[in-house]
């Protein structure tokens, strides 16, 4: 089988001021080697993901985090062994990447991080018009964070460096969708994302 060809761009300018991250669930249960639903890729991602976010704060574009939050008769632990037990250090966001005071967490019960959340709130409170959208699964969470955004008329922008997922073909996958079905950007690597 022939996979589709992925448009990637070595460059993307845009607005700090009209511009948000999204980190989706760099969180230990996903990233940190003894999490309970570990990607082993995310943890390669963890240094892409920190150097865009300075370069952002720097511009100071806005920084939102997402965090999976379950409580233990979570539905979906039918679908996914138990992870992100909601107030357990499973839960937490990765030390590396640890938010700014300030910046937003957005606690999700879904793989859609726009589902019964305040996530369209902040970004329309903010002005924001692009979404740059990191962090993992790439098919599962980034791809639903993507896919919710565009539909709401955010403009995606996804740097490869930046997410990960459990297989190759997962990942291609997710960036397949990204810039077909939702028009998203497919940026080669974080740091051809500008912000001015």
């Amino acid at each position: 089988m022939e996979l589709p060809e992925i448009p990637w761009q070595e460059k993307v300018e845009l607005s700090a001021m009209k511009s948000a991250v999204l980190v989706v669930d760099m969180q230990n249960d996903f990233v940190h080697e003894k999490g309970a639903l570990r990607v082993p890729a995310a943890a390669a991602t963890v240094e892409p993901i920190r150097a865009l976010l300075e370069r952002a704060r720097r511009a100071e574009a806005h920084v939102i985090y997402t965090q999976d939050w379950h409580e233990l008769d979570d539905p979906e632990f039918r679908i996914w062994p138990k992870h992100c037990v909601a107030g357990t250090w499973g839960a937490e966001i990765v030390a590396e990447l640890a938010p700014k005071p300030g910046e937003p967490r957005v606690k999700k019960t879904t793989y859609d991080p726009f589902y019964l959340t305040e996530l369209e709130d902040l970004l329309r409170e903010h002005g924001v018009k692009e979404l740059v959208i990191v962090g993992t699964v790439a098919n599962i969470c980034v791809l639903h964070a993507a896919g919710s955004a565009a539909l709401r008329g955010f403009r995606v922008v996804v740097p490869k460096d930046g997410v990960s997922a459990l297989s190759e073909f997962d990942f291609l996958l997710a960036f397949r969708q990204i810039t077909f079905l939702y028009r998203g950007v497919a940026v080669s690597g974080q740091a051809g994302i500008l912000f001015s």
